[in-house]
């Protein structure tokens, strides 16, 4: 059974900065795809970044586009997401997410969508 645990969200004042992680279990890390979504309240769920399983391609959504990087660390099971330059928009609870296609290429993976999800982090950026 896959896990997925995000870590490091909190409050935050506007224009700072909050790293989060996920730590993943039970499968091979190093081989799918990942993602970070976010839900604020009374919105639904979208998607803010994705990272393909090499770590080599990326894609953000425009809204974080500039000001969020997502990395991973293959050898720790982990994958981060870097939020610079808050926005009182950006309060949310953000969600790590896995694909389910082995070694499959960015859009590939986004394409046939994710696979497991994490329980969220909530990140709250005050004015």
């Amino acid at each position: 059974q896959v896990q997925l645990v995000e870590s490091g969200g909190g409050l935050v004042q506007a224009g700072g900065s909050l790293r989060l992680s996920c730590a993943a279990s039970g499968r091979t890390f190093s081989s799918y795809a990942m993602g970070w979504f976010r839900q604020a309240p009374g919105k639904e769920r979208e998607f803010v970044a994705s990272i393909s399983w090499s770590g080599g391609s990326t894609y953000y959504a425009d809204s974080v586009k500039g000001r969020f990087t997502i990395s991973r660390d293959n050898a720790k099971n982990t994958v981060y997401l870097q939020m610079n330059s808050l926005k009182p928009e950006d309060t949310a609870v953000y969600y790590c997410a896995a694909g389910g296609v082995p070694k499959a290429t960015l859009s590939l993976a986004l394409s046939y969508g994710m696979d497991y999800w994490g329980k969220g982090t909530l990140v709250t950026v005050s004015s």
